[in-house]
């Protein structure tokens, strides 16, 4: 059983990580295999509607996307950590998510998701309302915690003493990995649930 860890922030060792590390940490000692995917550098381009992985089944972008493209299919789980920008996720991690979403094809269906932010001091709930969007539109249960899964600092140093935002990291990853057996264990008992053919309604 794997999670994968995306790291939103432009600084590779800073507060979102250090949120996130105490995650993978609580994941691994739960039996969970984790990896961190760092994606606050890349330059990642936004979607630009064109559809071209409806035909090929990736994203014309060739980039980071497709890279981790197999790794979310194989995976059982994602958490996504972002710094709060303007009460919002990051723009990069906003475009690295809206195109891994939108030209990946396989089902997502049961796949565990959860989102942490990490914020000086305000903006957070609204950053992961729209991070959980991902999971709640695509049938991915969402991880929650003893609170808001956020952490407050301005520097790592800070972070260490946000006790309780570290505990709340804890209880996530505590969390997530028991959901993750759940899911295996009745997937392999009765199987996922039922499914219906799609239904489409327009208004004009």
């Amino acid at each position: 059983m794997k999670v994968l860890l995306f790291n939103g922030s432009p600084h590779q060792k800073g507060c979102t990580w250090r949120a996130l590390h105490e995650i993978e940490v609580t994941l691994n000692k739960n039996g969970i295999d984790t990896e961190m995917v760092h994606v606050g550098q890349k330059m990642i381009h936004g979607c630009i509607a064109c559809n071209k992985c409806n035909s090929t089944g990736k994203c014309v972008f060739d980039d980071i996307v497709n890279e981790v493209a197999p790794k979310f299919e194989a995976a059982d789980g994602i958490v996504v950590g972002t710094p709060v920008y303007y009460a919002s996720p990051t723009g990069t991690l906003k475009s690295f998510m809206d195109r891994l979403f939108k030209s990946t094809k396989f089902s997502k269906r049961m796949k565990v998701g959860a989102a942490i932010a990490s914020c000086r001091r305000a903006g957070s709930i609204a950053s992961i309302d729209m991070l959980n969007k991902y999971f709640t539109m695509t049938e991915m249960p969402v991880v929650s915690s003893q609170y808001w899964n956020e952490v407050h600092g301005n520097t790592v140093e800070e972070v260490e003493k946000d006790y309780e935002g570290l505990q709340t990291m804890r209880v996530l990853g505590r969390n997530m990995a028991f959901l993750i057996k759940a899911i295996a264990k009745e997937k392999a008992q009765d199987g996922l649930p039922e499914t219906e053919e799609r239904c489409w309604t327009n208004f004009i």
